[in-house]
C-alpha cells in the first residue's frame, strides 16, 4: 500500500534509528534533568525501562509483520475466479460492491492531515514544545506498536479486500499481494490511534482550554472521514474498520496513560523536597513555588 500510514512498511530504518536514538537520550538524561522533570508542571514524564520496553515491543512487532508479509503469496486468476461475495457475512457484504480509486487517495489526505496535527500543535504550543523530547517519543511509540501488530494481523489471516469480490474491477489489481491484507484496517488503526493520542495529549497539557472539544471533535472527525473512504473505495469492510478504530483508540489512550504524572495534585506540582549534600553537610532540600 504505497502511502504513509504503513510507514513501518516504507521506513523501517528510520523507526529504528529515532527507536535508538529515544533510548540514547532517554539513558544520558543527568540526575538534575530528571529531577526538573519530576517537579515541573509536565503531566508525562519518560522511564528508561518502561520505554525500552515499548519501544523495543513496537520493534518486535513491526520485525514480525515484515517477515509474515514476505510470506504471503498473491492471489492466483483461479483463486479469483472462485471468490463468491455471497460468502461474506450479510455484515459485511455490502463493501464488495465498491470500488474508487481516487476516494482511496483522498483517505490518505485525510488520514496524512491528523497525523500532522499532533506535530502542528506540539510546535505551536510552548508547553508542548517544551515537553517535545516527551510527546516524540510517546507518539512513535504509539504508530510503532498499533501499527506493528494491526500488519501482523493482516499477513497472518490474509483476508482478500473486498474489491476482489468486484468484477467490474481490472484483474492486476486483485493479483498483489496488498489484496490479500484487509483486516484489519491500517488506516483507521493509526487514524483512530493519533486521534485520541491528541486529544489525550493536549487535554492534559490544556485542561481549562475551551479548545478541547475542538481538538477531539477534529481529530475524531478526520478519522471517521478516513474510514468511511476506506469502505466507499472498496478497500475494507465495516468489520475491518470496527477493529481498526477500537485497536487504534485503545493504543492511542494507553501510552499517554502509561506515561502520565501520578503526582499531580496543586501541591504536588508546587512543591520541590530533595536530598541534598555539599559534601562537608548534608539535609533536605525544600522548594514552593507560589505561581
Amino acid at each position: 500500500m504505497a502511502f504513509g500510514f504503513r510507514l513501518t512498511r516504507s521506513t523501517p530504518l528510520l523507526f529504528v534509528w529515532l527507536t535508538l536514538q529515544s533510548l540514547v537520550g532517554t539513558a544520558q538524561t543527568t540526575s538534575s534533568q530528571q529531577r526538573t522533570t519530576q517537579y515541573s508542571d509536565s503531566p508525562y514524564q519518560l522511564s528508561t525501562g518502561r520505554e525500552a520496553i515499548l519501544l523495543g515491543a513496537g520493534v518486535a512487532t513491526f520485525g514480525t509483520s515484515v517477515l509474515l508479509d514476505k510470506a504471503v503469496d498473491p492471489l492466483t486468476p483461479a483463486e479469483v475466479a472462485a471468490l463468491n461475495r455471497d460468502d461474506i457475512n450479510a455484515f459485511d457484504r455490502s463493501a464488495t460492491r465498491n470500488w474508487n480509486p481516487s476516494i482511496a487517495k483522498v483517505s490518505d489526505i485525510t488520514l496524512f492531515s491528523n497525523v500532522a496535527l499532533p506535530v502542528l500543535l506540539t510546535l505551536g504550543t510552548k508547553p508542548m514544545r517544551q515537553d517535545m523530547k516527551t510527546i516524540g517519543v510517546m507518539y512513535l511509540e504509539t504508530l510503532l506498536f498499533a501499527n506493528g501488530v494491526e500488519s501482523t494481523v493482516k499477513a497472518i489471516s490474509q483476508r482478500p479486500r473486498p474489491f476482489v469480490f468486484n468484477p467490474d474491477v481490472p484483474l492486476e489489481q486483485k493479483l498483489n499481494r496488498d489484496a490479500r491484507q484487509s483486516f484489519f484496517s491500517g488506516h483507521a488503526t493509526t487514524a483512530f490511534a493519533t486521534a485520541v493520542f491528541t486529544s489525550e495529549v493536549f487535554r492534559h497539557y490544556f485542561p481549562e482550554s475551551k479548545l478541547k472539544a475542538v481538538v477531539w471533535v477534529g481529530t475524531l472527525g478526520l478519522a471517521s472521514a478516513t474510514c468511511v473512504m476506506r469502505y466507499e473505495s472498496g478497500r475494507h469492510y465495516y468489520s475491518d474498520l470496527l477493529v481498526g478504530a477500537a485497536f487504534g483508540s485503545l493504543v492511542g489512550w494507553g501510552i499517554p496513560k502509561l506515561h502520565e504524572v501520578k503526582n499531580r495534585s496543586a501541591l504536588g506540582r508546587r512543591l520541590d523536597v530533595q536530598p541534598w549534600s555539599s559534601g562537608s553537610a548534608t539535609g533536605v532540600y525544600a522548594r514552593l513555588r507560589f505561581r
